[in-house]
């Protein structure tokens, strides 16, 4: 039996949530790391969800690095959806641009909305009982 839409969605939403709250995690264990850049995950990818829900194939274009963007310092960073974090407030002399007061909003941002999502399931899944007769 598939899962109704919305609760895919909510289940693929959870899991970015996940990632994203991982990722922190790893950005606050290395703050003190000399050159570490911050990380943070890609977000949701709309295609994703129209594609999936309607059977209809969007591509999402993805750049490649050549060898010569190599050469002049570009970098892949690695892991699926893991980027480097654009939205950093400070660089430390050692390189490193973590800050925890960034990642503690961050997180808070995550919580609040892992909370929604648990929510959301819960009043889905309370409605599928009231259609089932429970």
């Amino acid at each position: 039996m598939d899962m109704p839409p919305i609760l895919a969605g909510i289940r693929r939403q959870m899991d970015n949530l996940s990632d994203r709250q991982r990722v922190i995690a790893q950005n606050i264990a290395n703050s003190e790391t000399p050159g570490f850049k911050a990380r943070t995950v890609e977000n949701a990818d709309f295609s994703d969800l129209v594609g999936s829900s309607s059977g209809i194939s969007i591509a999402k274009p993805r750049v490649q690095l050549t060898a010569g963007m190599k050469g002049l310092g570009a970098i892949q960073p690695a892991g699926a959806g893991i980027v480097l974090d654009k939205d950093i407030s400070e660089t430390k002399p050692d390189g490193n641009n973590v800050t925890l007061e960034d990642q503690l909003l961050k997180l808070g941002q995550v919580q609040a909305d892992f909370t929604a999502m648990t929510n959301l399931y819960r009043k889905q899944i309370n409605m599928l009982k009231i259609a089932v007769g429970k």
